[in-house]
């Protein structure tokens, strides 16, 4: 009976290696290295392997000598250690890439030292080859190649470590680029040739027959992660020297055209028939592909130098241990990538409508807006994370959550203080959606403002940096995952630039124009961005004003249902039909707009304590205002 230590065993690689691990009738343990705000992800991976009995997370971190794990607890016990713990993005920041894939390394070599492991299984890759060219064997390492980018450099120099110690014996495993599984075409995320897919679906609205002209794109390299584990799985328990390296890879040249040719039969698009007789990295020498290009298509401009594989890889040694493990044909099972791609990853998919079982968080749940929606998407079948300063507030309303036949959590928390939003992010753990709703309004003219800056400081604090703050703490989840929606709540009040709101519209101005620009950047991630702008709603936050005592005003819960078109739509903006009238009353009568609302303004009173001793005089202001124009058009 064999028993395993495995490194990155949450991702997407890993989590299919542990389920071949579980189904021997060797295996009597996987140990799995699980970071503490990751164990959400451990819990949700546990529940799709065949013997989940079998998998023990340890707590852990790559970042942490040793792994942060106390080895005497394991020692003697562990005949694997297998590291595929790593950063695999082309876009990440080099010290990302050196952290997790050099240090992390490093961390995981002492950790098979101090437990007395036999043997320590590396998941390289072919980013060691760097810019090789030419053929490139498993007995090769070091030709001198160069590496272009933070992953391939950070790689190399991984591998170079595990080669290096004389501690542990080793085998290495170098992987192509791993698209989904040939069979069920799951995958995790939008990468490598899924980046084209959006503009290979565009290419299907032309005639099929169309036939293409493109310049020579080169060779690529790529294999399904279920010839990977299966590789992997049997080459771990053959016999072989310590330093054995094995390419898990196309044998030979594979031509990206005809990698595009297979996708877009499977599409429906036309077919490249004729190349030119210039390749790509020379097209790019002569006219880089402008990035607002590629951010239109949905390609991050870091893949696109890395798009023409200037190296053969040999597998002949590998093939021959495979014994009988073969690579099937990219083109007998493209269809099956796209259909799941087009049904789970597709960013212009047709949204799935259904709530059921998704990680939600609303902030400001306690009361008014966030109460409600919170309730709404609880009856909907949503895991609810309430989050708001006031507990006691928050207990009610995950217990009426619960008594519904809901699922609720709680989350004190103060949205305006780093440290605690920081501490958020890591008890939230991974979530599919979230519900920026938190924030606070003040309505106060600007000419009694001139003293109050910390009023605009106070309102951008918790409208603007608390949202955006805790949005980039739950991002990098959602990116791994491939999925989130983000929601903003704003106001129709950047429709109407409604007078004595400059604080509070110059801050959520603030988040929806972020907003805009990130969803933009997100969207081949598969993370969207959608504001919600809301009319003026009867909430304990506009008690205070007397003026809006008579005010019409609409209920939280109609507020939330707004909410909830944001959840279940693909819009980028929910808005009113009165608010879109007075946005194109602006546009299109500016001047009139203008007149409009300063009348308003000047009828009503203020809210400011200092000023509600100034009578008001709405005949001779609104005379004035009307008279106003016409005499400056008659001086004219």
């Amino acid at each position: 009976m064999a028993t395993y230590f495995v490194t990155g065993g949450t991702g997407f690689l890993g989590r299919a290696l542990v389920e071949r691990l579980v189904v021997r009738g060797e295996t009597s343990a996987v140990h799995m290295l699980v970071r503490q705000r990751s164990v959400d992800r451990f819990v949700a991976a546990a529940r799709r392997w065949s013997r989940p009995d079998l998998v023990f997370p340890v707590i852990g971190d790559l970042g942490e000598p040793g792994l942060g794990v106390d080895a005497t607890a394991l020692a003697g016990a562990v005949d694997h250690v297998v590291h595929l713990g790593a950063v695999y993005d082309f876009t990440a920041a080099a010290e990302d890439n050196q952290r997790a894939n050099v240090d992390g390394t490093r961390h995981a070599l002492e950790f098979a030292e101090a437990v007395g492991a036999g043997l320590f299984h590396h998941v390289s890759s072919i980013a060691v080859a760097g810019d090789h060219r030419g053929r490139f064997t498993e007995r090769d390492f070091d030709l001198g190649q160069r590496h272009h980018s933070p992953y391939h450099a950070t790689k190399f120099e991984a591998e170079r470590l595990v080669r290096q110690q004389g501690r542990v014996p080793f085998r290495v495993y170098r992987p192509a680029a791993v698209v989904g599984d040939s069979r069920t075409g799951e995958m995790d995320k939008v990468d490598g040739p899924y980046f084209f897919l959006p503009l290979l679906t565009r290419l299907a609205r032309l005639p099929k027959a169309l036939p293409l002209v493109l310049p020579d794109l080169g060779g690529t390299n790529i294999v399904p992660v279920d010839y990977v584990v299966d590789a992997m799985t049997h080459l771990m328990h053959v016999d072989a020297a310590s330093g054995t390296t094995y390419h898990l890879t196309h044998n030979g040249k594979q031509r990206v055209t005809d990698v595009f040719n297979a996708l877009a039969t499977a599409v429906g698009a036309p077919r490249v028939r004729v190349s030119l007789p210039f390749s790509l990295p020379r097209l790019r020498a002569v006219r880089p592909v402008p990035a607002a290009v590629l951010n239109e298509l949905g390609v991050p401009a870091e893949v696109l130098p890395h798009m023409d594989l200037p190296t053969v890889f040999d597998s002949t040694e590998t093939v021959e241990a495979l014994d009988g493990i073969e690579l099937p044909d990219f083109t007998t099972y493209a269809d099956v990538l796209v259909r799941y791609w087009a049904e789970h990853l597709d960013p212009e998919r047709v949204w799935d409508k259904s709530l059921q079982g998704k990680r939600i968080v609303v902030t400001g749940a306690s009361s008014g807006i966030g109460r409600a929606t919170a309730l709404a998407v609880g009856a909907r079948g949503a895991t609810v994370l309430l989050v708001a300063r006031r507990q006691a507030e928050l207990d009610d309303v995950r217990s009426e959550i619960e008594q519904a036949g809901g699922t609720a959590s709680v989350h004190p928390c103060d949205l305006t203080d780093t440290d605690a939003v920081d501490a958020l992010v890591k008890d939230l753990g991974v979530v599919d959606m979230l519900v920026n709703n938190a924030g606070r309004s003040i309505r106060r003219a600007v000419h009694l403002s001139v003293d109050r800056l910390h009023d605009y400081e106070r309102t951008m604090a918790l409208n603007y940096f608390a949202p955006l703050r805790l949005t980039l703490g739950l991002l990098p989840g959602m990116r791994a995952r491939g999925f989130g929606r983000i929601v903003n709540v704003t106001t129709m009040g950047l429709q109407t630039d409604t007078p004595r709101f400059s604080a509070y519209l110059a801050s959520k101005a603030a988040l929806e124009a972020f907003g805009r620009a990130a969803g933009r950047e997100l969207l081949a991630d598969g993370v969207t961005v959608c504001a919600v702008r809301m009319p003026l709603v009867r909430t304990p936050m506009i008690g205070a004003t007397d003026a809006y005592k008579g005010f019409p005003a609409t209920s939280p819960e109609s507020a939330a249902k707004l909410v909830l078109r944001a959840l279940t739509s693909d819009s980028e903006v929910v808005q009113r039909a009165e608010g879109l009238a007075m946005e194109l009353l602006r546009v299109l009568a500016p001047g009139l707009a203008r007149q409009v609302l300063n009348i308003a303004y000047r009828l009503t009173g203020e809210s400011a304590p200092e000023a509600r001793t100034r009578p008001g005089r709405p005949l001779p202001v609104l005379a004035t205002a009307l008279v106003r124009p016409l005499w400056r058009g008659l001086r004219r």
